[in-house]
């Protein structure tokens, strides 16, 4: 019987009995009614999953005892950073899961030229928390161990400056210069950029290029934002990852 997989943000140790998150104990509790004696699993994102048992589940209080601890071997070879023109509503929370579940190591949200999302700090923070929380979940689903890094939204110039110098750049285009076949085996990280509802505007065109980004053909056909970088990631996870 596969048990349920909880992320909780906290050390954990094998030996250790603790107080579980209010969000965890709910989550353990009041919506999959699990009880005093049932088994769970926790993880922190060390790349760990700790074997667990609820050993007091009380209205306000939910205590586990940790038995055990496992290394958990489910990261790609492969660190793709997801560069993603940040997308409206629910298409950005089905990018974000499903990208998790293809095993991306990070994501970075960017700001483009045509991006029609606005936010102000208040929002920002909002949809950072909400973000998290889907990518959390994916990785409880999915038996991921590590969570995906989920960077601060940002210019494109700017997320696009910040890549290490080292790191592969590809974006989509369907008249890109390189096809998956061509594509060198990377070896640091790559990053694949993937624009908003809109698409790249020229000046976003420029940036990219500017910033080392080649443009990378998976076929004839005009992707969606919420397709384009799921087929990307998991083409390149096949072509060098562990698809």
């Amino acid at each position: 019987m596969r048990l349920t997989r909880c992320h909780v943000d906290m050390p954990l140790a094998v030996g250790v009995s603790l107080a579980l998150p209010e969000s965890a104990a709910a989550h353990l509790v009041r919506v999959l009614r699990l009880g005093e004696g049932d088994p769970c699993v926790l993880f922190n994102g060390d790349g760990h999953d700790y074997a667990a048992c609820i050993v007091e589940a009380g209205k306000r209080v939910v205590n586990v005892r940790i038995d055990s601890m496992q290394a958990v071997a489910s990261e790609s070879p492969l660190a793709i950073t997801l560069v993603q023109g940040i997308a409206r509503g629910e298409k950005m929370d089905l990018i974000l899961q499903k990208a998790t579940e293809l095993g991306v190591a990070r994501v970075m949200p960017v700001l483009a030229e045509r991006t029609e999302v606005k936010l102000d700090a208040e929002r920002t923070a909002k949809r950072m928390s909400h973000w998290q929380s889907v990518i959390v979940s994916a990785c409880e689903q999915s038996g991921r161990a590590r969570v995906p890094t989920l960077e601060a939204p940002a210019p494109l110039s700017a997320a696009a400056a910040s890549l290490e110098s080292d790191c592969m750049k590809l974006t989509l285009d369907p008249q890109g210069e390189q096809s998956l076949k061509r594509v060198r085996v990377p070896t640091a990280g790559l990053a694949i950029a993937i624009g908003p509802e809109g698409g790249w505007s020229p000046r976003d065109r420029q940036t990219l290029q500017a910033a080392g980004f080649e443009g990378l053909r998976l076929g004839p056909r005009v992707l969606r934002t919420e397709t384009a970088g799921l087929a990307a990631i998991a083409a390149l996870q096949a072509r060098f990852g562990d698809l």
